[in-house]
């Protein structure tokens, strides 16, 4: 967990800065700030349209009686672009365009299935090549 903090609050926004600043000496100072602007304003645009969909996916699929499992995992994945997309940057940027795209989401939803069914396979509190009931470390 101290590593995917580490890289969520160091490294990321020192590559966003060099990437800002490779892109502002090939295309200069203003342009860059219009592209961000630009790829920013876009990006809310489909977030807002691609928020709406999956919002009546959601309302779909409750009133047809089932849970909308899919439907809110797509909406946590395109809550997840916007948040990625408000944040300056183009490595961001980029994450949170490509996580709009309707294949990749579908992608994303699988991982994560396939990573929440292997932590309900291991039980609560287990790790990998633990057995139950065995402390981290303890050697037993």
């Amino acid at each position: 967990m101290l590593a995917f903090l580490i890289v969520l609050f160091i490294v990321v926004p020192l590559a966003e800065i060099a990437v800002i600043i490779e892109v502002g000496s090939t295309l200069g100072a203003v342009p860059t700030i219009g592209l961000l602007l630009i790829i920013s304003l876009v990006g809310a645009w489909m977030v807002k349209r691609q928020g709406l969909s999956v919002l009546r996916r959601i309302a779909g699929q409750l009133d047809a009686g089932r849970v909308p499992g899919a439907e809110l995992v797509d909406g946590a994945a395109v809550l997840l672009a916007g948040a990625l997309l408000l944040t300056p940057g183009f490595i961001t940027d980029t994450a949170g365009l490509i996580l709009l795209i309707p294949p990749v989401r579908a992608g994303f939803r699988a991982v994560l299935r396939r990573r929440f069914i292997f932590r309900l396979a291991l039980g609560p509190g287990e790790r990998r090549g633990e057995r139950p009931g065995e402390r981290p470390g303890s050697g037993r």
